[in-house]
């Protein structure tokens, strides 16, 4: 993995179906020297996830021995009765190395990872949060794609109102059309955040 001095913490935002996954996805594939944070859930696997390489897949019981032992950078109670989180070592060790990283948070775990900068500077200078904005109509179609059943999709798109109220936190902005798309504007941002990166003293 290619390594730089003004490594970067790409976090991506926006709601269930906005394509999040799949652009971290594309994203390390490209070669473009990003490797992807793996973050910890406590929901179960769906067809085709692997432990360890889409998500790190703990009980409730060992989230809680990973909490009550201060592991998490971020950790947050998504649609009510799971809960994610993403584990510091897992972001600040890759970072010493001068390794880029991306993830996908939802926005509750953005907001602490921006409050977690304040104890860690390099989590701070690395940070770029991109939040990815998808129509409604859209969203549910994306949503039925990924075969959600009907109270799952109403619980998605409750929530998905949410965190479209959060959009302003962001520092960019995708306006999701197609994945092709998507991913021209991503790498956009990636080369902003690297010029303000070069630019930085602190």
């Amino acid at each position: 993995m290619p390594l730089s001095a003004n490594p970067i913490l790409l976090v991506l935002a926006g709601p269930a179906g906005s394509g999040k996954s799949t652009l971290c996805e594309r994203l390390v594939q490209a070669g473009r020297g990003f490797s992807r944070v793996v973050t910890t859930t406590t929901r179960a696997p769906r067809p085709g996830e692997i432990n360890g390489v889409h998500y790190h897949f703990l009980t409730p019981t060992q989230f809680d021995e990973k909490l009550a032992k201060g592991e998490f950078l971020e950790w947050a109670w998504v649609h009510g009765d799971r809960r994610y989180g993403t584990l510091a070592a897992s972001v600040l060790a890759p970072l010493g190395r001068g390794e880029s990283l991306v993830a996908n948070v939802d926005v509750q775990g953005v907001a602490s990872i921006r409050e977690a900068g304040a104890r860690y500077p390099l989590l701070a200078r690395s940070l770029a949060t991109v939040f990815i904005n998808v129509g409604p109509a859209q969203l549910k179609e994306r949503i039925r794609e990924r075969g959600d059943d009907e109270a799952e999709l109403a619980r998605r798109m409750a929530t998905a109102e949410k965190e479209m109220q959060e959009s302003a936190k962001f520092e960019f902005h995708i306006d999701s059309g197609s994945r092709d798309a998507d991913f021209a504007a991503l790498l956009g941002i990636i080369d902003q955040a690297r010029a303000r990166l070069a630019t930085r003293t602190d």
